[in-house]
C-alpha cells in the first residue's frame, strides 16, 4: 500500500499553529516529518517494505506493490509477511511456493544481520532484495528490478564467449591494440604462427616492440621499425586500412592487414599466404616462359621489346626470327618426345650464344624462336651473331645412342632503319626469314624494302577470305565435350572450316589471323554463332554449345545483340551457350568490353576462358570477371608425364575449383592422360580420344544415341 497521507491542516490552523503550546508544536513538527517520509519513499526508484517485530507489515511504497503486481486492498498496514508471500503465489506471481519462500527469508530475519539476495519471479525477472535489520526488532527490505541488467550482463558473457571462440578458431593470427597504441588482444593462432610463446608478446605490448621483439627472435628478416611504425600512424589518421607482405626468415608469407577501429586502435590480421603466393609466382612464370624449354614466351618476349623501344635513349636493336630447319623429320622419325628433348637443347644452346644480360631469347612455339640483340654496332655485330648460331645449333644432338641434327634459319631486321616500333620489326625479321627459307636452309637474311611477295600472297589471301562467306565455303565441324566424371557426352565446340574451291581445304591457322587483321572476323564470327545456336537448337536439351568469339567481334559494339539474335532466331536456352575467348580480351579492360560480357553473363550464357596458360595469363583477370570456365591448353596435357607440366595442371584444376570455375582439359588423345585428369579433379575432357571434329549430323547422331541409352537405363 502506499504510504498514508498525513493530513497538514489548512491555513488558518497553521496561523493558529503560531500560537500553539509545546504539545502543539511536536505533534506539528511530527506530521512534517512524517509528510517528508511519506514523499521520500513514494518517490524512491525501488520498492520498499518495513516490518516489525512480529512481522507484520509497517509500511510499503507503490513501488513494492507495482514490482510484485499486488492487489493494493489486501496490502494493508499489520498484515503478516507470510501472508503477503501466500498473495504473492494466489496471483501467480512467485515462481515458488509461500511455505518455500518464507523458508528462504527466516534464517535472514532471524539473524538480523544485513543481506542481499535474489528472487527469481515467475514471469522471469530477476528481483535483488535487500534485508536491513530494524533497531527496535523487524526489519526493512528494498526490492530492485535488475532483469535488463543481468539480461545485458549475460549477453555480455555471451558476446565474450563468442569472440573468445572467434579467436581461438580463426585461421589468421590476430592482435588488437587500443587507443594508446597498447596490445588489449592476442589469440592462440598469431602465436603458432609465429612459433612465439604468450611471454614473446605480453599484453601491453606496442607495435613498435611487437616489430623488435620479432626482430630480435629471428622471426622477420631485415625491417625498417621506424617506417613501419610512421605507415601504420599514418593510416589510423586516414582512417584507411594498409595491407603488406611479410617475409619470414623461414621462407613462409604472411600478408598483414591492418584496419583502423572506430573508437580508436587498430586490429591487425596475420594470414600464411606462402602457398598462395608460390601459386600466383608459378601462374606469373607461367604466363611469361614456355613450359617445354622455360625461355620467355611471345609475351614475355613483346614486353621486353616494348620496353626497350620505350626508353629514352634506346640503345642500337637487332631482332631476330628463328626457325628450326629439318625439324619435322625429328619428330617423325624418332616421336615428339625427342622433339621435345631437342627443343630443350637449342633453348640452352640460343641461350649460351647470348652476350649482353640485355639480349633475350624466346621461344614462340613449335620450333620458332626469337632474340633481341641490344648494343649491336649495326649489321656487322647482327651478322656475327646469326654465324655463331648457325655453327651451334647446326652441330649434332647425342641422346640414348641417338645422333640428331637440325639446322637453323634467320631473318634479321635493324632497328631503327628497319621500322621503329614493334609490330613493323617483328614482322619484317619474318619477312626475311621466309625469305631466308625459301631460298635454302641453314641461312640468314637481312630485311630488304623489296621482301614483298609474302604480303602480295597475304593480300591475295584475303581476297579470296572475303568473297568465301558470301559464296558459303565455310563449313563447321563439332568436337565433343566429355564429363569426366559421369563419361557422358555435355556438348560440343563449334570449329571454323574453310573449304576453298581454288585453295582446298585451307587449315584455321592460316585464315583465322588474317580474318582477325581485316575485321572479316566479325562477320565471320556472328554467321559462326547463328549456325552452331542453329544446330544445338537440335540436340537434347541438356547438350552445350561452345563457340569460339574474338576479341574483335566483342569490341564490334553490337556484339551482344549478335548473341541474343542467334538465341532468339534459333529458339536455344542462353544457358547452353558457352562464349571461348582469348586472354586478349581479358585484358582489355575497357567498360564497354566488361559491360558486354556482364550483359551475356547476366542472360546465362556462359563464358570460359580458352587456351588458358599459354598467353597472358593472371589471376587477376580472374577477380576482375569471373568467368565460368578455364580451357587448359592442349601443350600442357601433351607433357602431362612430366612433373612440374603435371604440378602445374593440378594448380589449375585446383584454382578452379576454389574459385567455383569448370576446368576443361584440350587435347586429351590418351587413356592415361584421361585417367590423370580423373585423379586431380579435372572437370571436363576434350581431344582426339574423347572425340575428332565430326559434321553436324554425325554429332547430332552421337547425341541422340547417348541420350537414348541414357533413358533406356
Amino acid at each position: 500500500m502506499p504510504v498514508a497521507h498525513v493530513k497538514t491542516g489548512s491555513a488558518a490552523s497553521r496561523r493558529k499553529a503560531t500560537r500553539a503550546g509545546p504539545a502543539e508544536r511536536i505533534a506539528q513538527e511530527l506530521r512534517a516529518q512524517n509528510e517528508r517520509f511519506s514523499a521520500a519513499v513514494e518517490n524512491m526508484s525501488h520498492g520498499l517494505c518495513m516490518f516489525d517485530a512480529e512481522e507484520r507489515m509497517i509500511i510499503c511504497n507503490r513501488n513494492y506493490i507495482d514490482l510484485f503486481r499486488l492487489d493494493a486492498k489486501v496490502m494493508k498496514p499489520d498484515i503478516r509477511f507470510f501472508d503477503i508471500l501466500q498473495h504473492s503465489v494466489d496471483i501467480g506471481i512467485a515462481s515458488q511456493s509461500a511455505e518455500e519462500l518464507y523458508a528462504v527469508r527466516k534464517p535472514y530475519i532471524d539473524g538480523a544481520k544485513p543481506s542481499t539476495y535474489e528472487e527469481t519471479l515467475a514471469d522471469g525477472r530477476i528481483i535483488v532484495i535487500s534485508h536491513r535489520p530494524l533497531a527496535s526488532g523487524g526489519w526493512v527490505s528494498i526490492y530492485e528490478d535488475v532483469t535488463v541488467q543481468r539480461r545485458a550482463e549475460e549477453e555480455l558473457k555471451e558476446q565474450h564467449r563468442r569472440f573468445d571462440a572467434a579467436l581461438a578458431n580463426m585461421s589468421q593470427g590476430l592482435l588488437m591494440y587500443d587507443a594508446d597504441g597498447k596490445m588489449i588482444v592476442r589469440n592462440q593462432r598469431f602465436l603458432e604462427l609465429y612459433h612465439a610463446t604468450a611471454a614473446d608478446f605480453p599484453f601491453g605490448t606496442t607495435h613498435r616492440d611487437a616489430l623488435e621483439r620479432l626482430l630480435e627472435l629471428g622471426i622477420y628478416t631485415k625491417i625498417d621499425v621506424d617506417s613501419e611504425v610512421a605507415k601504420t600512424a599514418a593510416c589510423l589518421r586516414a582512417g584507411k586500412m594498409h595491407s603488406t607482405y611479410r617475409y619470414l626468415a623461414d621462407g613462409r608469407t604472411f600478408l598483414v592487414v591492418r584496419q583502423p577501429m572506430s573508437g580508436g586502435g587498430w586490429v591487425v590480421t596475420f594470414d600464411d599466404v606462402t602457398e598462395r603466393r608460390r601459386a600466383e609466382e608459378r601462374m606469373t612464370h607461367l604466363a611469361h616462359h614456355d613450359t617445354l624449354t622455360n625461355l620467355p614466351n611471345r609475351s614475355m618476349f613483346r614486353e621486353r621489346l616494348d620496353q626497350a623501344l620505350s626508353e629514352a635513349k634506346i640503345a642500337p636493336l637487332v631482332i631476330f626470327s628463328l626457325d628450326l630447319d629439318r625439324f619435322k623429320a625429328v619428330n617423325d622419325t624418332f616421336g615428339h618426345p625427342a622433339g621435345d628433348w631437342l627443343l630443350k637443347c637449342v633453348a640452352e644452346r640460343l641461350r649460351r650464344c647470348l652476350r649482353s644480360e640485355k639480349d633475350v631469347v624466346a621461344r614462340f612455339g613449335g620450333d620458332e624462336f626469337a632474340i633481341i640483340q641490344s648494343n649491336a654496332r649495326g649489321a656487322a655485330d647482327a651478322e656475327k651473331l646469326a654465324k655463331r648460331i648457325i655453327e651451334v645449333i647446326g652441330k649434332p644432338y647425342r641422346d640414348k645412342g641417338r645422333e640428331m641434327h637440325v639446322g637453323v634459319s634467320l631473318g634479321i631486321a635493324l632497328y631503327p632503319g628497319d621500322g621503329q616500333d614493334a609490330d613493323t620489326l617483328l614482322t619484317n625479321a619474318d619477312m626475311a626469314l621466309y625469305r631466308g627459307k625459301s631460298e635454302g636452309r641453314n641461312i640468314y637474311r637481312f630485311f630488304e624494302p623489296g621482301m614483298d611477295a609474302m604480303v602480295r600472297e597475304r593480300r591475295a589471301l584475303e581476297a579470296d577470305l572475303e568473297a568465301a562467306l558470301p559464296r558459303r565455303e565455310f563449313e563447321l565441324d563439332f568436337q565433343p565435350i566429355l564429363d569426366i566424371a559421369s563419361s557422358d557426352i555435355v556438348g560440343a565446340e563449334a570449329l571454323m572450316r574453310w573449304r576453298s574451291p581454288s585453295r582446298g581445304l585451307v587449315p584455321p591457322d592460316d585464315f583465322i589471323a588474317a580474318a582477325e587483321e581485316t575485321g572479316l572476323i566479325v562477320q565471320l564470327g556472328d554467321w559462326a554463332l547463328r549456325k552452331a545456336c542453329g544446330v544445338a537448337a537440335g540436340w537434347p536439351r541438356d547438350m552445350r554449345m561452345a563457340v569460339n568469339v574474338s576479341a574483335a567481334q566483342i569490341k564490334s559494339g553490337g556484339f551482344a545483340r549478335s548473341v541474343i539474335a542467334a538465341l532468339a532466331f534459333s529458339g536455344m536456352p542462353a544457358n547452353r551457350l558457352e562464349l571461348e575467348i582469348t586472354e586478349t580480351v581479358m585484358m582489355d579492360e575497357s567498360d564497354s568490353v566488361l559491360r558486354t560480357l556482364g550483359q551475356l553473363r547476366g542472360l546465362g550464357v556462359r563464358i570460359a576462358l580458352d587456351d588458358f596458360g599459354t598467353g597472358y595469363s593472371s589471376l587477376g583477370y580472374l577477380r576482375r570477371f569471373p568467368v565460368d570456365k578455364i580451357k587448359i591448353d592442349r601443350s600442357f596435357i601433351r607433357d602431362l608425364d612430366k612433373r612440374d607440366t603435371a604440378a602445374i595442371v593440378r594448380t589449375v584444376i585446383r584454382l578452379g575449383a576454389e574459385l567455383g570455375i569448370t576446368v576443361t582439359a584440350e587435347g586429351v588423345e590418351t587413356e592415361a592422360q584421361l585417367e590423370m585428369l580423373r585423379k586431380a579433379g579435372c572437370g571436363e575432357a576434350q581431344g582426339f580420344l574423347i572425340g575428332v571434329p565430326a559434321k553436324a549430323s554425325e554429332t547430332s547422331r552421337l547425341l541422340r544415341a547417348q541420350e537414348k541409352l541414357r533413358q533406356s537405363g
